[in-house]
């Protein structure tokens, strides 16, 4: 895996940015302008860490915490009525949870491969 390329960290910058940004033009309710710019922040930050270095299992599972976050957040904030911020908790923490999802397995395989000298592990 090469720095700067996986789509999957792309993703989870673009939710972070999308999810922050959005309570400019979301009405917003009960802990939602929190919920939605520190999921999205951090989501950034994680998407950023797994740019710069690709194959790092924690980073991937950090980010899959953080997409289930943003994707519970209506209910824990109390925002689940107002749809425009409900909804962009509910897609961004989805489309995070699979471009998560999707890019853990070649990171532990990567990661097995650096702890082994390169070698597949038996």
């Amino acid at each position: 895996m090469k720095r700067w390329n996986r789509w999957q960290d792309w993703v989870a910058v673009i939710v972070g940015l999308y999810a922050a940004l959005s309570t400019m033009w979301t009405a917003q309710a009960g802990a939602s302008t929190l919920l939605m710019v520190g999921c999205g922040v951090l989501l950034i930050v994680c998407g950023v860490w797994n740019l710069m270095s690709p194959g790092m299992p924690v980073a991937e599972w950090v980010q899959l915490a953080l997409g289930a976050l943003l994707f519970i957040s209506p209910w824990i904030g109390q925002y689940s009525g107002h749809m425009g911020a409900a909804w962009t908790s509910w897609i961004g923490g989805a489309l995070a949870l699979v471009a998560a999802g999707m890019a853990l397995q070649p990171s532990m395989h990567m990661h097995a491969g650096h702890d082994h000298g390169g070698a597949a592990a038996h």
